[in-house]
């Protein structure tokens, strides 16, 4: 009777195990972007990384990534950034961009893991940059500090009910270069039983203003916001 029992017990394991680890592998790839494609080097000299990085994603939602992650350096002696090309919910393309050395998070992406991935990114090299990503050759915190777009202002929560962060992320750039963004982040819940996210405003160095989004429990890399830890922000109108 005893064996019987525990067989019952095995099988109806071994049936429902399937299921719910399908469940939690989608929960973990249910980011609201698709990825289209991603190049990793500079303005002038790039390659094609969309492979590697599903090899990546396969394995692991958040890694620190650099030449040695690509196993190859497209443009020796300068800093360069990876870009992951997606497409949004609303069917309108995005650029995510990393620089050299940041942490790369998966959990905005739909089928990360599952290398889910879509189709019909041209493979160019587009969006914003000045070409150098800065020039590496800093001190310590000129390197922490040298990215290519200025901060003019947080906000965290939904489209329906969200608050400004700006001066609590301040306080966080000045101790922490990564963290990990969730409501005990800024002590609030704006938007109770809902994901949500952070959103940074910034500036590039063409004058055109860029949104950053961080889904809620994602990894925020401050490595390619410019005076990050010192604080050194522009200002923003405020609108979600």
């Amino acid at each position: 009777m005893f064996n019987i029992r525990r067989g019952m017990v095995l099988l109806l394991t071994t049936a429902f195990l399937p299921g719910t680890l399908s469940a939690q592998y989608d929960q973990r790839d249910s980011g609201q972007y698709q990825i289209l494609g991603a190049q990793y080097g500079t303005d002038s000299r790039h390659v094609d990384v969309t492979n590697r990085l599903k090899e990546l994603a396969r394995s692991d939602r958040t890694f620190m990534m650099g030449n040695r992650t690509f196993g190859v350096d497209p443009d020796p002696g300068r800093v360069k950034a990876l870009r992951i090309y997606a497409r949004g919910p609303d069917g309108r393309e995005r650029m995510f961009e990393y620089r050299e050395g940041s942490v790369v998070d998966g959990s905005m992406f739909r089928g990360w893991g599952r290398s889910d991935w879509g189709q019909g990114w041209s493979g160019r090299w587009e969006g914003g940059g000045d070409g150098g990503y800065g020039g590496g050759n800093g001190g310590a915190y000129g390197n922490r500090d040298e990215g290519q777009y200025v901060i003019l202002g947080a906000q965290y929560g939904t489209n329906r009910r969200h608050v400004d962060v700006s001066d609590r992320l301040k306080e966080l750039a000045r101790s922490d270069r990564t963290f990990v963004m969730g409501n005990r982040t800024f002590g609030i819940d704006p938007a109770p039983g809902r994901v949500k996210t952070l959103r940074i405003y910034t500036r590039g160095p063409g004058g055109r203003d860029r949104m950053f989004e961080y889904r809620e429990g994602s990894v925020v890399d401050g490595s390619q916001f410019r005076g990050w830890g010192r604080g050194e922000w522009g200002k923003w109108n405020g609108r979600w």
